[in-house]
């Protein structure tokens, strides 16, 4: 056991730190772990405002920030395999010191610094280049080489622009310029990628430290594991859910396998599951776990200020693809357990279906109930109140806590992690559920401040681990107190300071790699900005994929993956989404396509956090491997495999945004909902050749046919009808007037690009109200006007409609595309059934006779 716990801990040495020093050294780094949580608390939260004390901009919050990152850097990971783990070198110290003080310099002279703007001092060229220096051996320490490398290559295609090939080349930039932009200004290093790491990003892996510290994720497991321990394959399908759990409150994909997969992986050997398998299964649950809100991975929150969205939107955006693969991957395991013939475990009689839909739908009107009456309840409290109303929440939210932990105290604890315990028994439900109730307080208060009070991702962040820190104080004393019995002892108030103390240095220690990452990262985008690569690789790409969408798609996702070899999700995320996020959206302009930017985001996201799953450096497989004692690359292969049905829904939501629930109504939303996850589960069914019984090849063909006719009904429907009649530009303020208020207008446009080439895009207009088409031609901002037969636009008023869109003077009009009356596309979706129909009587017909009746248990 102590083997198998030391070779986890090795493996994910490059996550959270790889050398353990003794004496002094271990006391330092970890009072400088501390040190930089608490720092993180204290800018988060209001005191600074309401003491009039320690207010950082936000420059200076980067600045600080990174000096903690590279300090500990440097103290935490080793410079080669060969280095002594067990003490830190002299050089080390020094070049720690050294890479923080470069880093603070903007802090500590940031008055200077403001005062004599793109000015450099021979103090400042030198604190840039050996800051820029040791952030590289930095992020090599930390990441590996990748990383470090790409960065080099950007810095040095910056220097080297007018000896570059035709097609890249550029005027240059100087070496006191280069040093300026990266390091000096925030549009480097200092840019918006640490700016998030360090407002947003460290709050919420703090919080899912503090939250694992309490409990929270034993609590998850076990209470997954008495759910569904009793179904076929019951010890992996409780690995998904408790993954799932765990993956909402922590958006990291190597914690996450840490955290569950020492608990699973071996149940799920010891059922029948083989050691690849078994560890594929928890990677691709737990790499999930950062696109499942309400906190998911670190790009999410890079997304909020790329896309300029708040993160509720985009948590709303991001939770239907992410339950849908949720479910889809229960599915997998299912029919994996189907393959290998596996047995239910334990004595317990699965319950009716009737029974299970009756208890489902139970606990959604409970659960419905509860969030209606805290949701008006706080409401009609706030008015109530006023300026008393965080007093009286705070009071609330005591009573409500020590009425849970007084639940918890009736049943007896969680019994202690024991993954070679034997699997005769299974948790009772009922105990376990009641257990740890108060473990969701302050997920409640997190998703309350984020998506009712709509407070910021960080200040959210902060009340929930202000929450958690209260918890993990007092529970410990309180639920010996209230414990009848003398027999369960939980521990003392002492016993919680030790676990606050090592939830804030956990939380500290799994952001070395994020901040590093966000900072490394920077340079990138830093090189970016200066020397305009993002035009010349747009160009690049679009001759790549000869104008082809789909084809630019597939270029952006495998390059996404060939990066995910080497670098860490948030990285990949940085580097695709400033190349080539932008490109995707002009072309999908010029094909006729109106992608949304929240669309082409998330998909370069998916692809971002394949990153942990992809062989040959897929880190989380890496770590599933060593506890489930299989081969790496083989668990990485079955992982990705498995993953299949992430990959494919990017493109799905791509060519569909209502999977992206983007203008639909409430219940159109439940309706997708029920559809995609129809659609995705045959999706999964034909890629693992197994759905009533194992199935033939055009069996599989038909499968995926009918999952691709429920995802996109419209490819179908546009065969047959055509949604928009081709209109002359001059008839355009006729074909206004007759069409209703918030429909859809396209129109084909000619115009000068930014580098003054002629290029043709369509855009999307909402038709506004209005009596005439002269009067919303004007809501739309448009003034046209008609020369040698052409429609040109004369002017578009300022923040309207048109120039939201895109649209600017002087530019041709070249065809106006109305909507038309047809059938709705979602008819589609009656032959596609048909089509699943047919596959069920074929495979019906194979069944052996003794089970043609009853169909299997679908869990």
């Amino acid at each position: 056991m102590s083997e198998k716990q030391l070779s986890v801990e090795e493996l994910i040495a490059q996550d959270v730190g790889a050398r353990s020093p003794q004496g002094i050294m271990a006391k330092i780094s970890a009072g400088l772990a501390l040190l930089w949580s608490l720092f993180q608390l204290w800018i988060a939260s209001p005191l600074p405002f309401m003491v009039g004390f320690g207010i950082f901009n936000s420059t200076e919050q980067r600045s600080i920030h990174l000096a903690f990152a590279l300090l500990l850097t440097f103290l935490v990971f080793p410079a080669l395999k060969s280095s002594p783990r067990n003490r830190v070198p002299l050089l080390d110290i020094a070049l720690g010191l050294i890479a923080a003080a470069s880093a603070a310099y903007l802090f500590i002279f940031y008055q200077e610094l403001s005062q004599r703007p793109g000015t450099l001092t021979t103090a400042d060229l030198i604190t840039s280049c050996v800051g820029i220096v040791l952030l590289l051996e930095a992020t090599r320490r930390a990441l590996g080489p990748p990383l470090a490398i790409i960065a080099l290559v950007f810095l040095a295609y910056s220097l080297a622009g007018p000896y570059m090939p035709s097609l890249l080349a550029h005027r240059g930039v100087t070496f006191s310029a280069l040093a300026n932009h990266q390091w000096i200004t925030t549009e480097g290093v200092f840019g918006i990628a640490l700016g998030v790491s360090t407002s947003f990003v460290f709050l919420f892996v703090l919080f899912g430290a503090l939250l694992e510290r309490a409990g929270a994720g034993h609590y998850f497991i076990q209470l997954a594991f008495s759910l569904l321990g009793h179904m076929r394959g019951g010890p992996a399908k409780a690995a998904v859910v408790a993954s799932g759990l765990t993956g909402m409150i922590s958006g990291s994909s190597i914690a996450n396998v840490v955290t569950t997969g020492t608990f699973t992986i071996p149940m799920m050997k010891r059922t029948g599951f083989s050691a690849e398998k078994a560890g594929a299964v928890e990677v691709a649950s737990s790499v999930n776990g950062q696109i499942m809100p309400p906190v998911m991975g670190a790009a999410a929150f890079l997304m909020v200020e790329y896309i300029g969205m708040p993160y509720v939107e985009i948590i709303k955006h991001a939770f239907l693809p992410a339950a849908i693969s949720y479910i889809a991957l229960l599915y997998i395991v299912h029919l994996e357990s189907m393959k290998l013939g596996l047995e239910p475990i334990g004595g317990r009689v699965p319950k009716t279906w009737l029974r299970r839909l009756t208890g489902f739908a139970f606990g959604v009107t409970l659960t419905c109930g509860l969030s209606l009456a805290v949701y008006y309840g706080l409401g009609w409290l706030k008015p109530v109140l006023g300026e008393h109303v965080l007093p009286g929440v705070s009071v609330l939210l005591a009573i409500a806590y020590l009425g849970l932990l007084k639940i918890a105290a009736s049943v007896a604890p969680l019994p202690p992690e024991d993954p070679n315990a034997k699997l005769d028994k299974l948790p009772e439900t009922r105990a376990v559920l009641l257990s740890g109730l108060h473990f969701l307080l302050p997920v409640v208060v997190l998703v309350w401040c984020l998506m009712v009070e709509r407070l910021s991702p960080g200040l959210s962040a902060f009340w929930g681990s202000m929450m958690l820190v209260v918890i993990l104080i007092t529970q410990r004393p309180l639920l010996s107190w209230m414990r009848r019995d003398s027999s369960h002892k939980d521990g003392h108030f002492m016993a919680g300071l030790v676990d606050l103390r090592e939830a804030l240095l956990a939380g500290a220690r799994n952001m070395i790699g994020i901040g590093i990452a966000t900072a490394a990262a920077g340079l990138i985008v830093g090189a970016v900005s200066q020397t305009g690569v993002g035009l010349v690789l747009a160009d690049l790409v679009e001759l790549l994929s000869m104008g082809n969408l789909l084809l630019m798609l597939l270029l952006v996702a495998v390059f996404s993956l060939i990066l995910g070899m080497g670098l860490p999700t948030t990285a990949n995320y940085i580097v695709v989404s400033s190349l080539l996020a932008p490109v995707v959206v002009t072309l999908g302009q010029q094909n006729g396509l109106i992608v949304p930017l929240i669309a082409v985001h998330m998909f370069v996201f998916y692809f971002g956090i394949m990153a942990d799953v992809t062989p040959p450096v897929g880190l989380a497989s890496f770590a599933a491997a060593a506890v489930s004692k299989g081969d790496p690359i083989k668990t990485g292969i079955t992982a990705f495999y498995y993953s299949l049905r992430t990959a494919a829904l990017p493109f799905l939501f791509i060519f569909n945004t209502d999977l992206l629930l983007i203008d639909v109504s409430f219940w159109h939303g439940v309706l997708i909902f029920i559809i995609a996850t129809a659609a995705m589960l045959i999706f999964a069914a034909g890629t693992q050749g197994f759905f009533l019984v194992r199935s033939r090849w055009y069996e599989g063909v038909l499968l995926l046919l009918v999952a691709f006719t429920l995802f996109r009904p419209g490819f179908w429907m546009d065969m047959i009808h055509d949604p928009y009649r081709e209109v002359p530009a001059s008839q355009l303020e006729q074909v206004l007037d007759t069409l209703p208020a918030d429909s859809q207008l396209r129109l084909r446009v000619s115009g000068l690009d930014a580098v003054g080439d002629i290029k043709e895009f369509s855009v999307l207009l909402p038709v506004p109200s209005g009596d005439t088409g002269a009067e919303r031609l004007e809501k739309l901002g448009l003034m046209l006007y008609e020369q040698d037969g052409k429609v040109l636009i004369d002017s578009v008023s300022f923040n309207s409609p048109a120039a939201d869109a895109g649209l600017d003077f002087d530019q041709q009009i070249m065809l106006v595309r109305a909507p038309t009356e047809r059938w709705t596309k979602e008819l589609m979706w009656i032959p596609g059934f048909l089509v699943l129909a047919l596959v069920v009587w074929l495979q019906r017909r194979r069944y052996p006779v003794k089970e043609r009746h009853p169909l299997p248990s679908i869990m």
